[in-house]
Order: C-alpha cells, then structure tokens, then sequence
C-alpha cells in the first residue's frame, strides 16, 4: 500500500542553520489557521509560529504562540538551550540546531531528536483538526534524569505584521497551569512560572532577503518545568484559541489522532504510489471549513481563499482524493456567490474583488469535471440555472470589459490598471502582463464552458439556452484566431497592439481541457517544453525573449516584475502533461523530475514558484493549493 513519504535529514543539513532553514514544515488545522517552521528550528519567517490562529475567514490569521523553547538541565547542573534564534546584528544565540541529531516527518507530523552526550530528547508537534489548538510533546528517548524548562514566546498580532517593545506588552493572565494571553488564547502545561519580559530584536532572515520589515520583539510570558527521570517521560504542553476553559485533549491524544487521521486522508485517496500518497496528504492541507462552509486555502503561509485558484485546483484537491462530498458542498456555496456572471476572485485585500477574467470559467470547468466523474446529475440540474445565467452575463457583458466579441464570439477583456488574468502582477499599480484583449488560455476556457454547459442541460435534460450558439461561434472563432505564423498560438489577439506571438505556456488550455478547442501538434508541444520547461514545471517567459527575467527575488517590487516574466509555475505541468496525453504521449519523466522537489522548500508539498533560471530554486509560497492540485492530477493522468 502507498505511504506518505518520511522525510528525514541528518545532522549535515539539521545543524547547518541556512540548510535546514531552508526547509519548511506545515500544519494546518481545517480551519485555515496552521502552526509553521523550519527544520532548525530558527523562525525565518513573520509568519512562522506553533499557533496561528484564523479568523472567520483564512484570510484573517494572527499569530499567538511564537516558540516554546526547550532548556535541559543534566544531571550534572549544566543547563543547554536547544532553540536558535536570529537577533537583529545577525548573531545566531542559542545554537541549538547544532545538537539536533536528525528531524523527519512521520505521517506529515514534524519530529525533532537532540542529542546532549547521552540525552537524547525528541520533540513531536500536532495540530487538532477542526479547532485552533496546538499539541506539544518532549519525550526523553535515552539518558537523564533531567529537568526541562520550556519558555514560551508569545504575541498577538496580524500575520502580516510585526508587534515591537514600543508599544504595549501583551496582557497575559496566568496560573499555575498556564496563562491566557490577550484573552485570546490559552497555555496549559506542567509547573508554569509567570517572567513577563520582552525578547528584542527578533530577526526574520527571509522577510529581509523579501524587502520586508525582518524584525519584532516577542514577549517571554513564563515557562514550563518537568523532571524527566527515566526514558519515556514526557512534558506536554497545549496552546488553544476560544473557551480557555474548553482544554484538548491530552498532547500525546492529539499526536495519536492526528497521526490516525492523516493515514485515514491518504487510505480514502487510494494513491497508487508513495508520490501520490504524499501529495493527498499536502492536498488535505488546503481544504478548510470555515462558517461560510468548505473553501481552499490558495497557499501558506499569507494566502486566503481566491476563487481562480479554488477552482482551478478543484479537480486535483477534491476529485483526485474522492473528496467528492465535500467539493460538492462548495460548488454549491460558491454558485451563491455570483454576481453579474462572476465569482469574485478574493477578499484577502480587505474588500470583496470581482477583478478576474478566468476564475469564473474555472468553475464552470470545475462543475463539468465534478459531474463527468461523479455522474451526480442532480448536482447539474441544481447548478445549471446559475450557470446559464453566467453565460448570459458574458454575452451580454460585464465587469471590466469583459464581453463577446459579436464578430468572433471570442471573450475580451481588459481596463487601464487592470491585469485580469491568472498573470495579474501590478507594480505600483501598473500591471506587467496586462494582456488586454483576447487572451488564449481565457478563450479556451470560454469555449470549454460553452461545451461544459451544454453537456450538463443534456443531462439535467433541459435546454442550454444562448451557450447552444455561442459554442460553435467561439469555437469557429477560436480556430481562426489564434494559430500563429510561428507555430504555436498567440498569447492575446486584438490587444492595444494587435496580435502577440509571445511564447508563452497559457496556450497549453488551448489542448488541454476535456472540451478544448484545438488538437495539440507534438512540434508545437516539443518547441514548448524545449523553451519553457523545467524540472519543477513551465517558465512563464521564454529565456530570451524580451522582458524576461530568470530570477524571481528582491523586495516586492522585483519579485512582482519576474512572477510572470520567467518565473517558473508548478501547476502549468498539469496541463503541459494533459495535452500530451490527448497524443497518447505519456510524460513520466515530466513528472518524475519534480520528485526531488518534495524534500526541500514546503517538506512535502509543491511550492508556488520557482526562479527561471538553473538551479530552478523554489520561490513564493512553500506550500501551494494549484501547485499541489495539478501536479497530483498529473501524476493520476
């Protein structure tokens, strides 16, 4: 049977501070809130803590639990820290990522073992599914006895933040079980003693390398004390959001069950490899449950939800995993959310946005493929009349020009200071790719949804209303197009400067999608795969075309510039791999090359980028919903 993947490293890469903090590990707890680090221990991130608590939405998350330091008195009197810190003159103190004798996952749970002389103390982490709690276990495997402290590190403050000494130190209510810090969360664990006192100069080496603030004071509030007198004692400390007075269950339960409940994800998967096995398991991460329902995290650690990436991810998130229930459940929710023929494509700005050209025809794309595997007709039947209606509203027109073209039937779009597709980078407000116009992958889509929804009202056994004449207008449309004299197709026809030839991967939908409008041509996929491909996806610009830039890094404003100029994209080997299987092609090794790739960045999952030049080093989000989705989709192709 296959088995998710245990990841393990060594003291060569655990007591090297810029290779294990380079590794990534995540917890989530199926609500959108998680618990995050490295393989070192040292916090690279702002975002990085072992309780983040989300809000109503994942899009409102704000960090409690900062570290829990452990400190090891031996039987002679020596005390030895086994954190590591960062402080703001770029010191590393205390160094305990050099003691670490080996760190693994073990059915997705992070597990850490120290070694002091013949101590050896191990370290588990878990999350309760469900609920914002948190379960930590320090077990002595060998030697003692010893006395443990643990010192816990505290804040509350927005994920995107930072909360310094110069304003007010948390409020912290304490007893002899643990304190409630903010009133917000709770501590519980043995012989807690209250200090209360600011940690300053806390640095964050990847928020700096990023162009951000990298640093913030956490506030020590009092540690915990156990005496480990044989091997097999424990100390276990929990930390929780909500009712202080609503206690988890003990930390070794939480670890047990967690354990149980990640074996159970993967057995419902039915994975046909340790490959797909791992990756159901990086699936479960981003399907959350929040009070609107079920909904998916776009990516840890900053993202929300955004309906492009819901809905693209859909078929690899839901379908792939036989997690149909639930994917039923939000194609539902989400069809409540039309307005004017649009999903709006996120809230994580502070304001509900219906900017985005694609995200709609996504799910137009996510029903059909929902139906055809599931044959759940009663589910089209419900949906069709939402749907029909986004048809109309295309037709007719709607937000940010988005419309047919009554000479093609093909879908344009656009607005000044607008980027509407899936390439939606702005740099002080101007967007790089704004690809206005008739863009390739958008009119796949079109003419993808316009065949989708006929299908469906063919099963609901009714009538498919206006999508019965634009199809064969947007396909015919579609054919004429966009061949390009180059060989493949033009990236975006009718734009402020005619046609673009760019070579660009979006044209892969063109051969991709169950209804898609073109036969692929092995030349033109060769000549793709040659320019653009990698061993952790496509480039979003071929090398050596104009603006193209093969390194996606810098502050804010040099990593927007690159995220579609070059930048490589994961999840384009979904569709890369589907267009070759229509030629009866199959792409292992292109899937195959990415394997490596799920033992470094995100520790088991696929990252949102990667930089376009070689060594291809991952960028963006670690851990990534459409990166995950797609290549796990491929792998099932």
């Amino acid at each position: 049977m296959a088995t998710v993947r245990r990841l393990a490293f060594g003291p060569q890469v655990c007591g090297n501070v810029d290779e294990g903090s380079s590794r990534e590990w995540l917890l989530t707890d199926g609500r959108g809130g998680y618990a995050m680090g490295t393989v070192s221990g040292l916090r690279t991130r702002r975002y990085h803590g072992l309780l983040i608590v989300a809000g109503d939405t994942p899009a409102t998350r704000r960090l409690g639990l900062a570290a829990l330091d452990p400190i090891v008195t031996l039987p002679s009197g020596a005390s030895v820290r086994l954190a590591t810190h960062e402080w703001a003159d770029g010191t590393i103190a205390p160094r305990g990522h050099e003691l670490l004798a080996g760190f693994e996952l073990v059915d997705g749970l992070p597990r850490w073992r120290w070694r002091i002389g013949d101590v050896v103390l191990e370290r588990e982490i878990a999350m309760v599914h469900g609920r914002p709690a948190v379960a930590v276990v320090h077990r002595l495997l060998t030697g003692g006895p010893v006395s443990l402290s643990l010192e816990a590190l505290v804040t509350w403050r927005d994920i995107h933040g930072e909360r310094t000494a110069s304003g007010p130190a948390p409020t912290v209510e304490s007893d002899e079980n643990g304190c409630v810090v903010e009133r917000a969360y709770r501590l519980r664990g043995p012989d807690f003693r209250a200090v209360g006192a600011w940690w300053r100069g806390v640095r964050h080496r990847t928020e700096a390398a990023r162009g951000l603030p990298p640093q913030e004071d956490l506030w020590y509030a009092g540690g915990f004390h156990a005496e480990l007198r044989q091997p097999g004692a424990t100390a276990e400390v929990c930390a929780w959001a909500g009712d202080p007075d609503d206690q988890p269950p003990s930390p070794v339960q939480v670890v047990g069950e967690a354990r149980r409940r990640n074996r159970a994800v993967v057995l419902a998967a039915q994975p046909a490899d340790d490959a797909q096995a791992t990756l159901a398991l990086a699936a479960d991460a981003f399907i959350v449950r929040t009070r609107a329902g079920v909904d998916v995290v776009a990516g840890y650690p900053w993202f929300g939800a955004w309906s492009r990436d819901t809905m693209l991810s859909y078929e690899g998130l839901f379908l792939t995993t036989n997690r149909v229930a639930e994917g039923r459940e939000l194609l539902i929710s989400y069809a409540g959310t039309l307005s004017e023929g649009m999903l709006a494509n996120t809230a994580d700005t502070g304001s509900v946005e219906y900017n985005t050209a694609d995200g709609t025809l996504w799910f137009l794309h996510a029903v059909g493929r929902h139906v055809a595997t599931t044959g759940d007709f009663d589910l089209a039947a419900q949906l069709l009349p939402a749907l029909l209606d986004v048809i109309d509203h295309h037709l007719k027109g709607t937000r940010y020009g988005i419309g047919t073209d009554p000479i093609d039937g093909l879908l344009r779009q656009g607005v000044p200071g607008e980027a509407l597709t899936w390439m939606d980078a702005r740099v002080d407000g101007v967007p790089v790719t704004p690809r206005t116009g008739k863009p390739v992958e958008v009119n796949a889509l079109w003419v993808n949804g316009l065949a989708t929804v006929i299908k469906l009202a063919w099963q609901a056994r009714t009538g498919a209303g206006a999508a019965v004449r634009a199809h064969p207008e947007a396909l015919a449309g579609f054919t004429r197009r966009f061949p390009a004299p180059s060989g493949w197709l033009y990236d975006v026809v009718d734009g402020p400067a005619g046609d673009d030839a760019t070579l660009r991967p979006n044209q892969l939908l063109a051969w991709s999608l169950p209804y898609a409008p073109l036969r692929p041509e092995p030349a033109t996929l060769q000549a793709i795969g040659s320019a653009l491909m990698t061993p952790l996806g496509l480039r979003s610009l071929a090398p050596g075309a104009p603006g193209y830039h093969g390194v996606h890094r810098g502050g804010p404003a040099a990593r927007d510039t690159a995220y579609h100029t070059g930048t490589v994209w994961p999840w384009l080997t979904g569709p890369f791999v589907a267009a070759w299987r229509r030629l009866g092609v199959s792409a292992d090794q292109t899937i195959s090359d990415a394997d490596d790739h799920l033992g470094e960045y995100g520790l088991g999952s696929v990252s949102e980028t990667a930089d376009g030049d070689a060594p291809h080093e991952a960028t963006g989000c670690p851990f990534q919903a459409w990166s995950v989705a797609e290549t796990l989709r491929a792998r099932r192709l």
